[in-house]
């Protein structure tokens, strides 16, 4: 049971724009509009569902605006509840107005996600769409958008639904041998319990490691311009940027700290980090600090422009910055990208080298193509990725609970004992699609959307 109260709330941001929107939702949605409602041809509790309807608001005998007020009736519309959609001009005035009057009729303002929380509720969303709205809403570049809408269109849910109605079935299975347990009787399938508890494993592992890659599509492709001090770094960065955000210096280890700047390349978001160089030692106790962060960046980083001096490098100096680097860093889904500066003062045949010069700007775009490449190899929009941290925590608990559930199993462990572990994995599994819910948990996740929404 929730809350039917008639709910109420602007679905457009306020300012003036050309068009606002106001939108009702509730079992007394139409007694409430019609309050305000005036036509000379119709009346709107006569409206069929989905059309739209001119007609003039008023808030008693007062004009408040001419509107068109789109109709949607229970249970075919978002929130599965009947809803009433008012588009006014877009006047911060009118639409308060147009608030204040619905709320006199009866209605009370939305809270945080709402309507959302109400489609979910009503069946008309599984949890992870619901979550997936806000990411839509939020999305600032074409990855996010596209991971967005996968997961809106169902995502990995259909695949979870399914390990998890196996998992109901076989559990079944088991307590039900529980309530033989004098007449040594087996009902379920053994190999093929096994074998469901590996699948399980093997997706979510699969899921569990592209989260890292999912999560830096929405926050923006990590790239860490490293090298030693005075290879450059900073001046690729500003050149990549067409801005003097980092300072140039000859002096060495001017940069003491990580910067960081966020630039959309072929439709991607790369966020650029611009680190301190890297040398063995230093007298400076900060711009050891620097070293420390760089190394720590460069860890998190998912790709890596290596950047050397060519006019101070050859190719026993290369291996060497590389293996020191490789030794201080772990390499795994790490890509990197090895460039060499001052292309037009000197001139390097290493091996996969990309010549460049950052303050003459030449071959920044062969540099620029080859993150792209990067990205676009790595196929993420036609993949399936979690990019929910909740999601991601609860794949982290169904899987140490599978391990956990195979162990038993292999181990010959009493059935009651296997049981309980796969009731611990279909209760993680179901927490992600909302089968498994608590109003704390429904409270965090809608306290993310806005009012209206």
């Amino acid at each position: 049971m929730f809350d039917t109260n008639t709910i109420v709330a602007a679905a457009t941001l306020k300012g003036h724009s050309a068009i606002g929107m106001v939108r009702l939702s509730g079992k007394n949605a139409f007694d409430i509009a019609e309050k305000t409602f005036r036509s000379k041809h119709i009346k709107l509790c006569d409206c069929q569902s989905n059309t739209a309807t001119f007609g003039l608001f008023h808030e008693g005998d007062r004009l408040i605006d001419e509107c068109i007020f789109t109709v949607f009736r229970s249970p075919k519309s978002y929130t599965g509840e009947d809803m009433i959609e008012i588009s006014h001009h877009g006047s911060p005035f009118i639409q308060q107005q147009i608030l204040y009057a619905l709320i006199s009729c009866g209605a009370r303002i939305a809270t945080e996600g709402e309507f959302t929380k109400r489609a979910f509720l009503n069946g008309k969303l599984n949890l992870s769409q619901a979550e997936a709205i806000a990411d839509v809403i939020a999305a600032d570049n074409r990855i996010a958008h596209s991971l967005a809408m996968k997961q809106l269109r169902g995502g990995y849910n259909d695949k979870l639904k399914s390990l998890r109605a196996d998992l109901l079935n076989l559990c079944g299975l088991l307590e039900l041998e529980l309530d033989f347990s004098e007449e040594d009787v087996t009902f379920a399938n053994r190999s093929q319990l096994h074998a469901i508890l590996l699948n399980v494993r093997t997706e979510i592992k699969q899921l569990l490691d592209s989260f890292a890659l999912g999560n830096a599509f929405r926050k923006g492709y990590a790239v860490a311009i490293a090298g030693k001090p005075n290879s450059g770094k900073s001046t690729l960065l500003n050149t990549l940027l067409k801005d003097n955000r980092s300072i140039v210096s000859d002096i060495e280890g001017t940069t003491r700290d990580t910067v960081e700047e966020v630039l959309n390349l072929g439709g991607f978001d790369f966020r650029f980090i611009d680190t301190a160089g890297l040398r063995s030692n230093s007298d400076n106790v900060i711009e050891n600090e620097g070293i420390s962060r760089s190394y720590k960046a460069i860890e998190q980083a998912n790709a890596v422009i290596y950047l050397f001096d060519l006019t101070k490098t050859d190719a026993e100096s290369i291996n060497n910055e590389l293996e020191a680097l490789k030794h201080n860093v772990n390499w795994d889904n790490k890509h990197l990208i090895l460039a060499g500066n001052k292309c037009d003062m000197a001139n390097c045949n290493y091996e996969n080298l990309i010549p460049v010069s950052a303050s003459k700007q030449q071959n920044i775009n062969i540099l620029i193509d080859k993150l792209i490449s990067i990205v676009q190899q790595s196929n993420v929009e036609n993949r399936t990725v979690i990019t929910n941290a909740r999601h991601f925590e609860s794949m982290q608990e169904a899987d140490k609970s599978t391990a956990s559930a195979l162990a038993a199993f292999e181990s010959g462990m009493p059935t009651d004992i296997i049981a309980t572990e796969v009731r611990t994995i279909i209760h993680h599994l179901g927490a992600i699609t909302g089968e498994i819910t608590t109003e704390e948990i429904l409270g965090t996740i809608f306290s993310r959307f806005c009012i209206g929404k």
